[in-house]
């Protein structure tokens, strides 16, 4: 059974699982898209009821997708990849990896993807090879082993969104390679500046498309969220949103009606095989008489030609995407960006056959137009530009079958990146600035100032700390702040030489160990044994016989009621009469023990010194100087996954820089480029010398420290997306 739990047959049980759901899953939207087809031409004869049937249908589906995901799941909506980028920062997110989120996720991507919509899988299918992992990292648990630790269970998430991309595109290097690149940031960085210098005016209109679509993307949720009037009311008709979009891009799509202008009748795959077609769609030369198949017969219309139905596609295309994704249903932007892409290299493509009917003569050899190759290279260009990956070019190879064009796909892709990164976050990093997410953003390029700021300048001084003198009463004092999730250990208040860290469970344990329900139970026996087990043995009459009169108080210390040992009593709290009848044991005499006399032991344990012997105690915590550049911090935190790290000045703490922190500096140092949240950095240096400032520097986690008047041993909580990276001040 030992066997069991070995890496190896993890991962071959969660390529079977995920082989077998993507197969039901393709075969059902294959069904329901083919369903679509036949009652679109089975009502050939009223033009009417083919409108009122194929607008209805995808209505309905997406209504049942969104209606379905906000009953079962809400945390199911949208692509996924944003809150698995988060998660493997080593953030806890809710509700993210349970079976109801899969069963939604399945579900109402199934539906989503069968509307016809202008949808895509791949984000989705990362979401739904994660949750696959996860829930069998509990199966697997059951047989003990490695899978009971949570930083193995990380990396099984890692290995799932690559079998979630390998899944969608049957393309198991590309989906190796697409990890790294969307959870790096130095990774993705590292090969767009090393090939910087190559490329053409194809991927550089690429980049500038990619950067649009995530603009254009954030601009309508920015747009539905202020719009307060509108907001409230959607959020009461949550279905509306939904219906009425759908209703929009069917109507446009209407095969008799606009959709004739934009090959309507297509599905985003059958396009795709038109689009990678060799053989041009233009009436010169050797295409003279090209008999068009029943996919490229789409793009014929008798009073336009190729060119302006190609240009309509992608206009329109491009917008309807961009809208769709906004949906809250299960859906990805990877699709619909990767067909927008291949419509303007076939655009190209078709450009440069109608410009050199006879192909390119270069010394002697004559090279023949493909648009097909055009295609291939602009998909692969775009869908890069919008995802900030280099590993389309790999995905593009696998799901074509073709390495002939290895060379320029790799220059598009890459060049098309550089200029995306310039202006605006990958998809997935405006979805995690618009959900507030707790990841590290990327660094811009050519910002002087993440050299000039330092960590001086962003750190947090007002540390919470405990020394080895410390007493129990500052521990449950420093527990408080419920989101603390380590205490820096120092020698003491006055050297503040750090000596390590603890975690908040270990001080939590040392807390209960000493005046926790089992020992003030223990000083509850003994008091009252001391008490009321009194025997007296008093005599009668001088010369009479001697009686022993023995009386023993017998008490009764079991609860009133049984006390669930999972949570942890308050050790002075004050309770009102029912409580303390629960935490006291009562007795059948006078003699019994009074509240105060426990609130006065209390007292005396929590002012003794802790003894920190039995405590895990981190002897090496990570640690930053003083003068270390906001870059080189940004670097740090990214390659190591830290999310947190102390600032020492020869020994001494000084500070702690977090996340939150290092996003806010990072954030307020792009004036120009990119989501601009915050305005630019102020001068930190100036007024981060004074110890007057770091009460406005202080995180939200040291303003919760006054509004805890009531003394009470606090309890593990489970933490949220939002605060989560403020956990280690």
């Amino acid at each position: 059974m030992s066997r069991v739990g070995e890496d190896w047959i993890f991962l071959i049980l969660l390529g079977l699982v995920m082989a077998l759901v993507s197969f039901v899953m393709d075969f059902c939207i294959a069904l329901l898209l083919q369903a679509q087809k036949w009652m679109y031409g089975g009502l050939d004869s009223n033009v009417i009821l083919q409108y009122l049937a194929w607008v209805t249908y995808p209505v309905v589906l997406i209504s049942f997708s969104a209606g379905f995901t906000h009953i079962v799941a809400p945390q199911a909506a949208g692509s996924g990849i944003p809150e698995m980028k988060t998660i493997l920062r080593g953030v806890v997110l809710k509700e993210y990896l349970t079976l109801k989120t899969f069963v939604a996720k399945v579900v109402g991507l199934t539906c989503a993807l069968g509307s016809g919509l202008p949808l895509g899988k791949e984000g989705p299918f990362v979401h739904i090879a994660s949750l696959c992992a996860a829930l069998l990292c509990k199966f697997m648990s059951f047989f003990g082993g490695i899978y009971e630790n949570e930083s193995r269970n990380i990396e099984m998430l890692a290995a799932a969104c690559a079998v979630g991309v390998g899944c969608c595109f049957a393309a198991p290097i590309g989906g190796e390679k697409f990890l790294p690149c969307n959870t790096s940031n130095y990774f993705r960085q590292f090969y767009v500046r090393e090939y910087l210098f190559l490329g053409n005016v194809h991927p550089i209109a690429s980049g500038f498309g990619g950067a649009l679509f995530v603009y254009l993307n954030r601009l309508i949720v920015q747009f539905m969220r202020k719009q307060k009037t509108i907001n409230k009311f959607l959020m009461k008709k949550r279905l509306l949103y939904p219906a009425l979009v759908t209703v929009l891009i069917s109507t446009l799509s209407f095969p008799p009606g606009f959709g004739q202008f934009m090959a309507g009748q297509l599905t985003q795959k059958e396009t795709l095989v038109s689009f990678f077609d060799n053989r041009t769609w233009t009436k010169q030369g050797m295409t003279e008489d090209f008999n068009y198949d029943i996919h490229s017969a789409a793009w014929k219309h008798p009073q336009a030609n190729v060119f302006v139905i190609l240009v309509i596609f992608i206009v329109m295309k491009f917008w309807m995407s961009a809208l769709a994704t906004t949906l809250p249903v299960p859906c990805g932007a990877f699709m619909p960006v990767f067909v927008i892409g291949a419509a303007f290299g076939r655009l190209v493509g078709e450009s440069m056959a109608a410009w050199f009917p006879e192909g390119i003569n270069t010394d002697g050899t004559i090279y023949p137009i493909v648009p097909g190759g055009y295609a291939v290279v602009g998909a692969a260009a775009l869908s890069g530009a919008v995802t900030h990956t280099v590993s389309t070019a790999v995905i593009v190879f696998e799901l074509t079958g073709q390495i002939s064009h290895i060379l320029p796909i790799m220059i598009a892709v890459i060049l098309a990146n550089a200029v995306a990164q310039s202006l605006q976050p990958s998809i997935y990093d405006s979805i995690i600035r618009i959900k507030k997410l707790p990841y590290l953003p990327e660094l811009g390029w050519g910002h002087h100032e993440k050299y000039n700021i330092r960590v001086e300048d962003i750190m947090v001084r007002n540390v919470r700390y405990i020394t080895l003198n410390s007493t129990y009463r500052d521990l449950h004092e420093i527990l408080l702040i419920a989101n603390l999730k380590t205490v820096a250990l120092v020698e003491s208040a006055e050297s503040m030489i750090l000596l390590g860290s603890i975690e908040r469970a270990q001080l939590q344990a040392l807390l209960s160990q000493h005046v926790g329900r089992e020992r003030r139970l223990e000083f509850i026996r003994d008091a009252e044994r001391k008490r009321v087990s009194v025997v007296s043995t008093p005599s009668s009459e001088e010369g009479g016989p001697k009686v022993n009169h023995e009386v023993r108080f017998q008490s009764s210390i079991t609860p009133a009621r049984p006390i669930s040992p999972k949570p942890l009593k308050p050790a002075l709290k004050r309770t009102s009469t029912a409580e303390k009848n629960i935490e006291i044991p009562t007795s059948n005499i006078t003699h019994s023990l009074t509240y105060s006399s426990i609130e006065e032991w209390e007292e005396q344990q929590l002012d003794e010194q802790v003894n920190f012997n039995n405590c895990k105690i981190d002897p090496a915590p990570f640690q930053l100087v003083e003068r270390t550049s906001l870059h080189k911090t940004h670097t740090i935190f990214s390659l190591l996954g830290l999310d947190h790290a102390y600032v020492t000045s020869i020994g001494r703490l000084i500070g702690v820089v977090s996340l939150r922190e290092l996003r806010k500096a990072i954030e307020g140092s792009m004036t120009v480029k990119g989501v601009k949240v915050r305005p630019p950095l102020a001068s930190f240096r100036d007024s981060g010398t004074s110890g007057t400032s770091s009460e406005s520097e202080a995180t939200e986690l040291h303003k919760l420290w006054d509004r805890h008047s009531g003394l009470s041993i606090p309890r593990e909580q489970q933490p949220n997306a939002s605060d989560s990276d403020d956990k280690s001040q």
